[in-house]
Order: structure tokens, then sequence, then C-alpha cells
């Protein structure tokens, strides 16, 4: 049966509510509502995420199971370990973390998720979310090459866990380099898990991994209950998390 949320002061559903594998919306938890900042708050805290099309009324979302990248389970390519080099060592390429949100969110609308049409990030979604980033809650972690804005990812940051959203490119590997800035932040600030919500190949091959639900939500809890992190700048240093020192290269 599906949950109807008839006014702003309904909660939602546990997530484990959601339609099963043998109904037509498989991870569907209800239907209705605005997706507020408010709102947003309890839904991810639980769990769910909005997710919905232009002329369709707001569906919050738990799939079983759930895509998540464990940070220190993230996969390093070759290609893109050179990548993240060069651009470590270029001082015309910059991470930065939130100072063009409402420029990532759009570009991200503007570029469907892999293996997707269309998009979900309707206007509606991308002045919610812009209102949720200025109460401190919705980041961007951007690509800058040559003083432009390259490509990038946002998401949400609620205790010690991160929920990826939609990421863009407008350069080679710039949305790739981005994700990479995200572990480096998430590991040196001991976030454990970046929420990638639903399966897809693209994910898998950086390291991304199925969780049944019931597992996620344990994660999810644990995360929530500790500090999240002050400072949302990004140290040029926290490639170490990745990158090699030289001295480490030179080992035998």
């Amino acid at each position: 049966m599906i949950h109807w949320l008839r006014s702003p002061e309904d909660p939602l559903p546990s997530a484990r509510s959601a339609l099963g594998p043998g109904s037509d919306a498989p991870g569907l938890v209800a239907v209705g509502g605005t997706p507020t900042p408010r709102r947003l708050t309890e839904a991810y805290a639980k769990g769910i995420f909005p997710w919905y099309s232009a002329g369709q009324p707001v569906l919050w979302w738990s799939p079983d199971p759930r895509m998540v990248l464990l940070t220190q389970e993230f996969k390093l390519s070759r290609s893109l370990r050179r990548t993240l080099q060069r651009f470590a060592a270029n001082p015309d390429c910059q991470i930065r973390i939130d100072s063009s949100f409402r420029r990532v969110i759009t570009e991200c609308a503007s570029s469907p998720r892999h293996g997707q049409s269309g998009t979900w990030i309707v206007p509606e979604m991308i002045d919610a979310y812009c209102d949720w980033h200025v109460q401190g809650c919705a980041h961007s972690f951007e690509t800058w090459i040559d003083g432009e804005l390259a490509g990038g990812l946002y998401g949400i940051g609620l205790g010690r866990n991160f929920f990826g959203e939609s990421m863009f490119a407008r350069r080679t590997d710039a949305s790739k380099i981005a994700l990479a800035a995200l572990v480096c932040f998430c590991r040196q600030h001991a976030i454990p898990m970046v929420d990638c919500q639903q399966h897809t190949p693209h994910l898998a091959s950086f390291g991304a991994r199925d969780l049944p639900r019931a597992e996620f939500e344990r994660r999810l809890s644990l995360n929530l209950g500790e500090s999240a992190p002050r400072d949302w700048t990004y140290d040029a240093s926290w490639w170490r998390h990745l990158l090699p020192s030289a001295a480490e290269e030179d080992a035998p």
C-alpha cells in the first residue's frame, strides 16, 4: 500500500515499509509532500531520498539493496592516478568546495546520470537543495581548471555520512577528479561511507557495492550519531590519501 503525505506535518514512514520486489515500484516509500530542507533532513536521516520527474508528485525511495561506496574501498585506476598526479602538480588546477553550489546542481540537471535519459533534478529540487546548502547540509565538490569550472558533484553531509547525488563533467575526467577529492575529504574526516543510492556499473568501477537495506540503515544510524565536519574546505595535502609520496613510489 502506498503511503501518501497529506500535510507538511505527516511523518515519513520507515524505509522498511517500502514496496517490495514484486511491486510496480520496488523501493517506493511514500508519495507527496514538498522537498523542503526540513523534509529532506527527515528523509535522509531515515535512508530515504526523493526521485521524480517533472509533472509527477514527489516520490520518496529507499531501494534494497542500496549501493554505497565505502571510502576505504575506493578503486583508483592507473589512468585516473596519473590524471590526479598531473592535476595535483598543476598550480592552475584546484578543488573547491561550495564555491558555486547552484551552478554545480544546475549543470548536473543538464547531465543525466549514467544509463539514464532525462533528469530528476527539476527546478523545485534545485531550489530546495540550494536552500539546504545555505543551511550547511548540501555541498558541492568542484574541479576548477585554468579558472573555469570543469566538473563536479554535489551531495549531502549529515553526521559522518555523505550522500552523493549527481555529478557532471565539461572536461575529460573532471567529475572523476571531484569524486576522488570527495574520497580524500571523507578519509581525512573519518567519513566511512558515501551513499550512491542505486546500482550502476559506473559507480561499481570505483569500488561501490550493494548493501542490504538493513545493513545500510545500521551504518547510517551509527554515523548520524557522530559530529559532522565543521570546515568544508579542501586542502591539497589530502591528495596523500590516494597518491603515494615520491619516497613511497621509489620504495622497492
